[in-house]
């Protein structure tokens, strides 16, 4: 499951991408302007984006150019122009993927998977077990053989996002970055407050310290 920016300012186009991939299990966020884009991937934890580059306000090229001052967020170029120079431009401007248009859905999906996978985000399903427990990451919900476990929602998010990271370490710093923002007022060692709440309630093994640096998540294939 990943976060994803649909930024297309054809409604329809925008509407059938969002809608095939929830049907992954993806999140997305549509946006049909250059200048809201902006505003949307600063507010939001995006994992990927999906770029049109004729957009109002702003090119698509012009906010790829913006996104790069901040980000390495994947971002894949969906567009009618199919001119070598545009292409160049957007590679120069470091976009990691550039679809034309009219294209498959499907081929788009696998696109996206593997930016995902590139960048080490991992395309998990809605559910997980482990043992007798069973976590729904979209009805944030756990439970055992016993009934309901109690896990707060954040504590899903905190487990979600070391499950899409499957095998990385991941610092403090990133998962505050990623749970509640670059600006909340919250100190590294909460973190280590919800991964003790994790293994003590869902009986976890698999979340892995790393001393001096952060979490992962790793399991036996």
């Amino acid at each position: 499951m990943a976060t994803i920016l649909i930024i297309e300012d054809d409604r329809e186009t925008n509407e059938a991408i969002c809608e095939y991939l929830k049907s992954s299990g993806h999140i997305t966020f549509s946006v049909y302007d250059g200048a809201d884009a902006l505003t949307v991937f600063a507010q939001r934890n995006i994992d990927l984006v999906v770029l049109d580059i004729m957009l109002p306000t702003i090119t698509g090229l012009g906010v790829l150019h913006e996104i790069r001052k901040k980000s390495s967020v994947p971002v894949l170029m969906l567009t009618a122009i199919k001119d070598e120079y545009t292409q160049v431009t957007s590679f120069d401007e470091q976009a990691d993927d550039y679809v034309t248009k009219p294209f498959s859905m499907v081929l788009l999906g696998k696109r996206i998977t593997a930016l995902l996978r590139r960048n080490g985000k991992a395309d998990i399903s809605n559910t997980i077990n482990f043992g007798d427990v069973t976590v729904d990451f979209s009805g944030y919900t756990a439970k055992d053989t016993n009934g309901k476990i109690d896990l707060t929602p954040k504590e899903i998010d905190l487990l979600r996002l070391l499950v899409e990271h499957k095998g990385l370490v991941l610092t403090r710093s990133q998962i505050l970055d990623d749970l509640w923002g670059n600006d909340a007022p919250i100190i590294d060692r909460t973190v280590d407050v919800y991964i003790r709440n994790l293994r003590k309630k869902l009986r976890l093994n698999c979340i892995i310290t790393v001393k001096g640096i952060g979490y992962k998540y790793e399991v036996d294939e």
